[in-house]
């Protein structure tokens, strides 16, 4: 059979195994020498050692990777990559160790975003969100999570989602939204929690309607959103259709990841505050355990504890929380290269984290996130030896080539 693409001279392809891994399985990936990829209808249709011409045919596109390694593309599951603005004013009071919850008090923090967010048009946001995606994509992420949240009124929140929407169609990038109104609550609503999370709930019945979001997140955390509120919130998405998330025991351990795991959501994320008991209970849950390590290393904050999660057995993803507060940067290599350096995660789990397990975060692990027949054709050439050269070399892009559906879609660095 005569294929639409051949990607050939691969000196190593690496990759996890279909489905989801947790534990010490994380550290379990296939790596194959000497190797050439088939694709069919965006697919991978064959991964093979050999001669491909059989699979040359008059239109067949054939890439010579030019003795590269071969891995899935990239997914980011946690980010906030449409809003409106920056926050480099807040750069000096970081470090100068004012505390993020002290920011907010003043009206900094989200809030300061909410009123740049709030104020930009659609096309200001579009344009915004564009660049960041073509620098991720640069980067070798070929899939991502956008949450909302920025807006905490019904006009900004619909608003982001709508941009996110026709990103999702303009783009490459596959772009999966998540609705964030439980970011924070808002200035109007400052005295009057009830009425915001009524107005939460009425918003999310909207988005569900329009078909903008799969996913409803909840800050859980001190001065934001309580246990209760949490529960009250994520138990309604949930009759309405949506899956839950989590950004759960960040800054204090107020047992998000236990309810995550109660009521059965898709991840928990952040999770540096985690307690060891809900450790435990994420090690005998599907809840996949998301981790921000830039996050931590913007705000000078400590780690999650990656290690003990693996050894409780939980699934472990990591994703860069791109965002203007916390995580202000769209490099996802550097992500994979703070989970091995701070996180103490081998290069196989660090790439298991960043592939299959990012897919089961957004629930997509059947159709992405690994590199076996039938799957997706996301696929990124590093110009390196081996992977562990990947972690090693920080700070630069190692991608040379990003395809997405079979689409040879970054060539030489360049956008194609």
């Amino acid at each position: 059979m005569h294929v639409d693409l051949i990607i050939h001279n691969i000196s190593k392809l690496y990759t996890p195994g279909k489905t989801p891994k947790r534990g010490k399985e994380m550290n379990n990936v296939t790596v194959l020498e000497n190797v050439f990829i088939a694709v069919k209808d965006g697919k991978i249709h064959e991964i093979k050692t050999g001669e491909f011409r059989e699979y040359v045919g008059m239109d067949t596109m054939v890439v010579d990777a030019k003795g590269y390694i071969a891995l899935p593309g990239f997914i980011d599951s946690h980010t906030h990559l449409v809003h409106g603005g920056s926050r480099e004013h807040e750069f000096a009071q970081k470090l100068a160790g004012v505390p993020y919850l002290d920011i907010l008090k003043q009206g900094g923090g989200i809030l300061s975003t909410v009123a740049q967010t709030r104020n930009a048009t659609k096309e200001e946001l579009y344009k915004k969100a564009y660049r960041s995606l073509n620098e991720m994509l640069k980067l070798g992420v070929t899939t991502l999570e956008a949450k909302s949240g920025y807006g905490l009124n019904q006009e900004t929140e619909l608003k982001q989602l709508e941009v996110g929407a026709l990103l999702n169609e303009n783009h490459v990038i596959d772009i999966h939204q998540t609705y964030l109104g439980a970011h924070a609550y808002p200035l109007e609503f400052k005295d009057n929690h009830k009425g915001y999370i009524a107005s939460i709930k009425e918003d999310m019945s909207i988005v569900k309607e329009k078909e903008l979001a799969r996913f409803v997140d909840v800050f859980c955390e001190d001065s934001v959103f309580n246990v209760e509120e949490t529960k009250e919130l994520l138990e309604h998405a949930k009759t309405l259709g949506f899956e839950c998330k989590i950004h759960a025991d960040e800054i204090v351990s107020l047992g998000g990841a236990s309810i995550a795991v109660d009521l059965n959501a898709i991840s928990a994320d952040h999770l540096m505050a985690i307690s060891d008991e809900d450790i435990d209970k994420m090690g005998t849950s599907n809840t996949v355990a998301n981790l921000l390590p830039s996050t931590s290393f913007y705000l000078n904050k400590e780690y999650a504890n990656a290690r003990k999660l693996m050894d409780a057995n939980a699934i472990v993803s990591i994703s860069s929380d791109y965002n203007p507060g916390s995580s202000p940067s769209e490099n996802f290599q550097f992500v994979m290269q703070l989970a091995a350096n701070k996180l103490r995660m081998t290069p196989y789990e660090v790439l298991t984290a960043s592939t299959i397990n990012a897919a089961a975060a957004l629930g997509i692990d059947k159709q992405t996130g690994s590199l076996h027949i039938h799957k997706d054709a996301d696929i990124v050439l590093l110009d390196v030896p081996n992977l562990e050269y990947t972690m090693y070399h920080f700070g630069v892009n190692h991608v040379s080539s990003v395809f997405k559906h079979g689409r040879h879609v970054v060539k030489d660095k360049q956008i194609q």
